[in-house]
Order: C-alpha cells, then structure tokens, then sequence
C-alpha cells in the first residue's frame, strides 16, 4: 500500500514546522513543493522531503503532483507562503484538480484581492472602512481628500502589512504613494493601491475553523506609520456583548465571500460603530495565533485544519481554560547587530513556553515596516490575563541587544 502524503506548497517562517510535525503525528508524510526549498530552513532540519518547482505555475505544479502520485498516496494538499498570497489560491486549483477536500478557487481569489474583497463585504452590508482604488498618485491624493486625512494606504494584493502604511498628512501620502507607485516596492500584477479610512479602535483578529469562530485574539502594534504586531493575546480580554458582535460580523464575512470551508482569518477594529472589517483571509493568521490557541485552550487548529484536508472531521473542543500571549521583537532602528541575548534566561522563565530568535550576531538590520521587522517572540501563558502579562513583561526584560548604525553613504 501506497504510504499517504501530505503536499504542502511553499512554507512558513512560523507555522511552516508546526505544518509538517502536526502532519507527521496524523501518520501523513509531507512534501514540500517550493520554488527554492533552502529559504525554509526548518526542512533540511527536519529531513523532509522537499521539491524544486515554480510555485507559481499552475500546470508545472499539476505535473509534479502527478508525478508523485506514482509513489504516494496523496491524501490532501495545503500550503501558505510568508511572501504570496495567492499560494493559497492556487492550493484551491489543485484540490479542485485531484479531486481532493479544499476550498472553492473562485472564493480565494475574490479575498486575495483586497479591492474585490471590500466591494463583496460592502454589498453585503458588512461595515468596512471608506475606500477607493487608486492606480496613480493624482488619484490618491484626490481620493485622500475625500475620504479624510489621516489614511491607510496599501497595495490592493499583498500580506504581512508589506507597503501598508498610515499616511497622516500630504507630505507622507505623497510620499508613500511615490514608494508604491514608482518603483521601489514588489508588485506581483499590475500596480494598484487602496486608499481606506483610518479606523480607530482596538484591533481583534477572529479565528474560524468551517463556520465556527474558535475565539479571537487582542492585538497590539508597534509604533506608527507601520502595522507591525507587537504583542497578541488569547483570549482577547471581552465582554460577552463585545465578543457575540464580533463574532456575529466575522461570520457575516463568509457568507459576503463565499467562504466557510478551513481556516478563516478575520481583522477587525472596535470602533466608534462596533466592528469594521478591516480583512478576510482564507487562512490561519500567522501571528503565532494557533499557537496561542493551543496553548490556551487545547484546540490544535493546525492539526484539524489538516484533518479537514485529508477529509476527516475536525474536534474543535476545548481541554482547558488558560491566557497566552506572545510579545514580538522588534528592533526601532537600522544597523548591524552586535549581539543579541537573554532567550536563555527567558526559557527559564516560569510560564514561558518558548524564547525564539531569528537573526545571529553580524546581521544587517534594515527595517521595512512589515512582518520582515520582527528578530524573534516569545511565549508565554498561565491561568489568568494579568499572570500571563506579567510573565510576558518580566521575559521581554531579559532579552537585549545592540546594533551599530551603519555608515553614512
């Protein structure tokens, strides 16, 4: 008998080996497909089995999944990517394709584009932030001006906050729409930006399994212009009026987007109105939200999303009651890395689960205002919200670093 793989497309800086350990518990062996499989490092450490190919050709992905059918068994196909929204999207085509559990193609595509997605979400009556398309700087600065400075402005495809930037004044839309337009940023189609209300309020993000919300997670960024996640915290700290309303308006979003197969991912702020969408992604979030989860509550969302993947049922109960949080680090400025410790005496931390660092002694620092920013999180949790912060604030104390300023040019 044929032994059961599981595809997983491209990786994920941290999700990625929770993906392919969750995998291996179920009995499934995985493969990855990546366009270059030394990027994720946790493959070779792991030794799993890994294949070159253009991720972004449909048909050479088709080809090698053919191919490996006459060894494996495949029993279902997933993936995610740091970098691409649209692996997800193309997941879908290959479920489709192989006839295997996934998610309806057409629906990713619409959330993946981001101006698609507020017009879906608008007609059908979700509160979304104002928006416009722009696709040149007159036009944003003539759409800024309706909508009311301050403004987001962000590429209309994209993840990771990579190019989302509040725009204050003239000057800094002027500014960052030039960054967008004129060449500096990647664009993966033609150049389009969406120029959105600044809506103020504290930020949630909503985890969806199927068509039920497993919980929602506090968020809280660092310093502006950028949205880079500085800490996240589950469960979020709600009322029971507070949690039914955002809860009521997450599920409202499936329905607008023809979602509610896996995973859905939902950002929001509570605001003057109640909850604004701010986006839907057809995906877990990558925020270390499902270890946050686990830790909280017992409900493994990566192993049932894979569950979900291969066709069987998903269990969604709880097994206990705790708060977890994770506190990211970021540097506030560009340069060489000296040195970097502390993660040690961290672990040793009761309540800590875990003290990541990304980047060794020697890196150059160059911050970007995106997920791109963060050196390493950690881990913590306890019974209670005010353990678990106090736990957090005492780790983050420990760990320091220092960075020489490059030189000017």
């Amino acid at each position: 008998m044929a032994r059961k793989a599981l595809i997983l497309l491209e990786g994920h800086r941290t999700s990625g080996l929770l993906y392919v350990q969750a995998a291996k518990r179920l009995g499934l062996h995985p493969i990855t497909l990546a366009a270059d499989p030394t990027f994720y490092d946790y493959l070779a450490a792991e030794s799993v089995e890994a294949v070159g190919v253009d991720t972004g050709d449909l048909g050479a992905l088709i080809r090698e999944c053919s191919g490996l059918r006459a060894t494996y068994d495949i029993a279902g196909i997933t993936g995610f990517a740091d970098f691409d929204e649209s692996v997800y999207a193309r997941v879908a085509k290959l479920c489709r394709h192989f006839a295997l559990p996934g998610p309806n193609p057409a629906s990713i595509e619409r959330c993946c584009d981001k101006f698609i997605q507020r017009q879906l979400l608008a007609h059908s009556g979700v509160p979304v932030p104002a928006y416009r398309l722009a696709t040149d700087a007159t036009e944003a600065e003539s759409f800024a001006a309706q909508i009311g400075l301050p403004v987001i402005v962000k590429p209309a495809l994209g993840s990771g906050s990579s190019g989302v930037r509040l725009c204050r004044n003239a000057d800094e839309l002027a500014e960052h729409t030039t960054y967008l337009l004129g060449g500096k940023h990647i664009w993966r189609s033609s150049p389009r930006i969406l120029i959105e209300e600044f809506a103020q309020g504290p930020f949630y993000s909503v985890e969806i399994m199927g068509n039920e919300v497993v919980g929602v997670v506090a968020a809280a960024f660092g310093a502006p212009p950028h949205f880079v996640f500085r800490e996240t915290t589950f469960p979020a700290p709600l009322g029971d009026h507070e949690h039914k309303h955002i809860a009521e308006v997450s599920l409202s979003c499936l329905g607008a987007l023809g979602l509610g197969w896996g995973p859905t991912n939902i950002e929001l702020r509570w605001t003057k109105r109640g909850p604004v969408v701010i986006e839907v992604n057809p995906r877990l979030a990558g925020a270390l939200e499902p270890q946050l989860v686990y830790l909280a509550c017992g409900i493994d969302l990566i192993a049932e999303h894979i569950k979900l993947v291969i066709g069987e049922e998903c269990d969604l109960r709880r097994r206990h009651s705790h708060t977890a949080a994770a506190r990211f680090l970021i540097p506030d400025r560009d340069g060489i890395l000296d040195w970097i410790g502390g993660d040690s005496q961290v672990a040793a931390v009761s309540g800590i689960v875990e003290a990541k660092l990304y980047v060794e002694p020697g890196t150059p620092i160059v911050t970007k205002g995106d997920y791109r920013d963060c050196i390493g999180h950690i881990l913590a949790v306890s019974p209670s919200l005010a353990q678990t912060e106090a736990i957090l604030q005492r780790a983050a104390h420990l760990i320091n670093w220092s960075l020489t300023p490059f030189p000017d040019p």
